[in-house]
């Protein structure tokens, strides 16, 4: 009998301090005096691929992840395939590097996806709701922002189904910024004016803001079948055939949803190549009052780097006159009251690029109280340097002229 109580002693004791033992450590455990909480497990950084690589992987995701609606149990048709002409995230224009994309995408697909029948952008197959792949190339910094020093590109693919009108796939990835070639195409590269045009937003919406299941972006659907007409004219001005540029940007601008500043900026530059400049200077004109309407526009004026005079180069610089003039008269009728703000590229120190800026702002200032002199109490010239820079890699070549734009705001007038 002793042994057996000496026996339940012994494991009442190792019970007992078992439960003490287990009470202390949990008591540590949850004590943030004693014990730290467990640390937060880094995200691994997006990597940054080579050019053509970070291409492949995201069509690759997009045409793998594809959602395609189910056909009937005979049918035998496959879902059709456009590509609305990939874009800059930030300015919504066209380059070298997105229709190299382009072509690498549409190859892919050719050859690995048969599941699709990949036919042009126009007016005739966006008719049949196909399914639209849109796409964004955007420079970005380290920490993925769009501002400060650029470091890698970020591709967003989208498949968007204009039937159901739901996002279908989407594919991303980072490329590497050597041996991309983002000149603007040329009819961007000569467009004298941007804006932040509601189709071009609802575009990249459609892209960057969405997931696989969410809606399309109405305004991109609203204005889509003149967005294929622009995407045509654009080729033909591209080409050089500009006489069917202007028969089309004229009909963007007949068409529904077509009145947009890529029209308006289309059919001044056709005018203008065929040398028709009384009727380029109405369609500038046409330009202004829609930003003026907008409350904002910039216009692209170039300057010789770190100096107010205008690129001595006459096929840049010989608008300029016109564009002036236009600006003064079209303001002055509508009575308006402007901020007249001068940007920069990034390259140099900050406070030079803010001396500049105004400098520039104020020397388009004057220019314009020469053709209106009454808009001398009437607009107010600033300098933003490098601060609101759109593409901001720094390179002050034709790829990132439009950091170096001057900006007209629509500000109230004092009494």
């Amino acid at each position: 009998m002793m042994n057996k109580a000496k026996l339940y002693e012994g494991k009442f004791l190792r019970f007992l301090l078992g439960a003490i033992l287990i009470s202390t450590l949990g008591a540590c455990a949850t004590s943030s005096e004693t014990t730290p909480s467990p640390s937060v497990v880094a995200t691994p950084p997006i990597p940054v691929l080579p050019f053509d690589e970070a291409v492949l992987k995201a069509a690759n995701d997009l045409f793998t992840k594809a959602q395609l609606p189910t056909a009937g149990a005979e049918s035998t048709t496959k879902p059709i395939l456009v590509i609305d002409p990939l874009i800059d995230g930030l300015s919504g224009f066209q380059s070298i590097a997105t229709q190299s994309i382009q072509t690498k995408i549409e190859q892919l697909a050719s050859e690995k996806y048969p599941q699709f029948t990949v036919q042009p952008f126009s007016k005739s197959t966006v008719s049949e709701s196909p399914i639209v792949l849109v796409g964004t190339f955007t420079p970005i910094n380290k920490e993925g922002k769009t501002e400060g020093t650029r470091e890698a590109y970020r591709i967003c693919l989208a498949l968007a189904d204009l039937k159901s009108g739901k996002i279908v796939s989407k594919g991303v990835a980072r490329a590497k910024m050597q041996g991309v070639d983002a000149t603007p195409t040329r009819y961007f590269q000569d467009s004298p004016a941007w804006a932040q045009d509601p189709a071009a937003e609802g575009y990249i919406k459609t892209c960057q803001g969405t997931k696989i299941g969410d809606p399309v972006n109405p305004i991109y659907v609203d204005r889509i079948k003149a967005a294929a007409l622009i995407s045509e004219a654009i080729k033909a001005y591209d080409a050089g055939q500009y006489q069917q540029a202007l028969d089309l940007y004229t009909e963007v601008l007949q068409t529904p949803g077509g009145d947009q500043l890529r029209a308006y900026n289309g059919l001044y530059l056709a005018h203008w190549q065929l040398g028709q400049r009384d009727a380029a200077a109405q369609s500038f004109g046409n330009i202004i009052d829609q930003g003026l309407t907008n409350k904002r526009l910039a216009v692209k004026f170039l300057f010789t780097p770190g100096s107010t005079a205008f690129l001595s180069n006459p096929q840049v610089a010989s608008p300029y006159p016109i564009w002036l003039k236009q600006i003064a008269i079209h303001t002055a009728q509508r009575n308006e009251c402007l901020e007249i703000a001068g940007h920069t590229s990034p390259t140099g120190p900050e406070p030079l690029n803010e001396r500049l800026s105004l400098r520039r702002a104020e020397f388009i200032k004057r220019r314009l109280e020469y053709q209106v002199p009454e808009l001398s109490k009437r607009t107010l010239a600033t300098g933003k340097g490098s601060r609101e820079n759109l593409i901001g890699t720094g390179k002050d070549d034709v790829t990132d002229a439009l950091d170096r734009r001057v900006v007209f705001q629509v500000i109230g007038c004092a009494r």
